[in-house]
């Protein structure tokens, strides 16, 4: 189903994406290779609200909205991650959803959810939601006006659902900007000979040139594919934010911000110590990532969750509701089963042989067995202890009784 531009810069973009299906992520058969957390619906809202969403009644399945899927890598992940949701996946680009389809069709994601992949606009939605999760990755800061497509998409939320986007940041984009404009003023323009011209560009420029080293430390190997290297250098519609714009920016749809999906990067223990840090770690959040942000150049776009309605964390500082809480082990880890893992983050997470055993315990259970009642020969407290932890380490993921 084709609906007509409802942005200024649709034609443009749709015709940019046509010429390089973006992402440029290989085909192949089977699913796709690891995971990322923040496609599984169970673990997005873990991280954001410290439970699981609430239970689904009636059988009903989880519903998933992936607003300007590209080439499919999101769409795939989110199949794959939450098997046997309905998941609607739109783009503007026909060129980049003959590439979703297929990759989807090999992987065999149409037989793990209800998948409907269809050329839209997220702005043509009315009436398709409400969503129980909405994922946005890299899409809105391409709109010619990205409020009026956030506002769009919160229409389509459920009350206290999440939306997991990714915007660009100012900062980190200081040597991408300076490089579109070069390439702009020679009119290199954004088909196959900007693309000529931007490699040849970077290949040209003086070895300690900083725009040059900024592509080769940090950007080569990600822009190996032409569809990427034109998406960072050649897009022909393109916002950037800071912390102040960002927040401006949810405000102006009425919606909460609930959280970092990267909060390591947002804490200052990650670049501070000592007196230093222990005056930064006084400061309210919101100051905090500011000082992150002053400090850390680096920091090239945010990724976040935003809901409708304040979300409500829960703490588990309880004993008795830890023990009352259902729970399931993450899915997003690799190495299980086994005590020596890779986290969500893809960290090293050495568990301790007790939190081995409530996850293979709990492995054995019905589901709705409360950890409380997990066959463990322990006192109630150790029990809590072990699966708080577990918890704070995002290996076991509670809901409460």
């Amino acid at each position: 189903m084709t609906q007509g531009p409802a942005d200024a810069a649709t034609p443009v973009v749709s015709d940019f994406y046509d010429r390089f299906p973006y992402p440029g992520d290989p085909l192949q058969d089977g699913p796709p290779p690891g995971y990322n957390w923040r496609w599984f619906v169970d673990a997005a809202y873990s991280a954001a609200t410290g439970s699981l969403p609430t239970a689904r009644v009636n059988g009903e399945p989880l519903r998933i909205l992936d607003a300007g899927c590209g080439t499919g890598v999101s769409t795939d992940y989110l199949a794959h991650l939450n098997p046997g949701a309905e998941i609607l996946a739109v783009d503007i680009s026909p060129g980049t959803l003959e590439v979703a389809r297929e990759r989807c069709r090999r992987s065999g994601a149409f037989e793990q959810a209800q998948l409907c992949i269809e050329n839209r606009s997220l702005l043509d939605l009315a009436g398709e939601g409400p969503f129980d999760y909405i994922n946005s990755v890299g899409v809105l800061h391409h709109l010619k006006q990205p409020e009026a497509g956030l506002r769009a998409l919160a229409q389509l939320l459920k009350p206290g659902a999440l939306l997991h986007l990714f915007l660009y940041a100012d900062g980190g984009r200081w040597e991408i900007h300076r490089t579109q404009r070069v390439l702009s003023a020679i009119g290199a323009g954004t088909e196959a000979e900007g693309l000529r011209l931007g490699r040849q560009l970077m290949a040209d420029l003086p070895a300690q040139n900083r725009l040059r080293l900024n592509y080769e430390q940090r950007w080569a190997i990600d822009c190996a594919a032409d569809a990427n290297f034109a998406d960072m250098y050649l897009h022909p519609q393109e916002t950037s934010y800071n912390l102040e714009r960002l927040m401006a920016f949810v405000a102006s749809a009425d919606l909460h911000f609930a959280g970092f999906s990267n909060p390591g990067v947002w804490d200052p223990a990650r670049l501070l110590n000592g007196e230093l840090l222990e005056r930064a770690q006084a400061l309210p959040a919101e100051a905090q990532w500011r000082l992150v942000e002053d400090l850390d150049p680096d920091i090239s776009h945010f990724e976040f969750f935003l809901s409708k309605g304040p979300v409500q964390v829960q703490r588990w500082d309880e004993d008795s509701a830890v023990l009352a809480a259902r729970g399931c082990r993450n899915r997003c880890l690799w190495g299980w089963p086994g005590r020596a893992l890779l986290d969500s983050d893809m960290a090293p997470l050495d568990l301790s042989a007790e939190g081995l055993s409530l996850l293979e315990a709990l492995e054995q259970a019905n589901p709705e067995t409360a950890i409380g009642q997990l066959p463990l020969d322990w006192s109630d407290a150790q029990t809590a202890s072990v699966a708080r932890e577990l918890q704070r380490q995002r290996v076991l993921l509670l809901r409460p009784a």
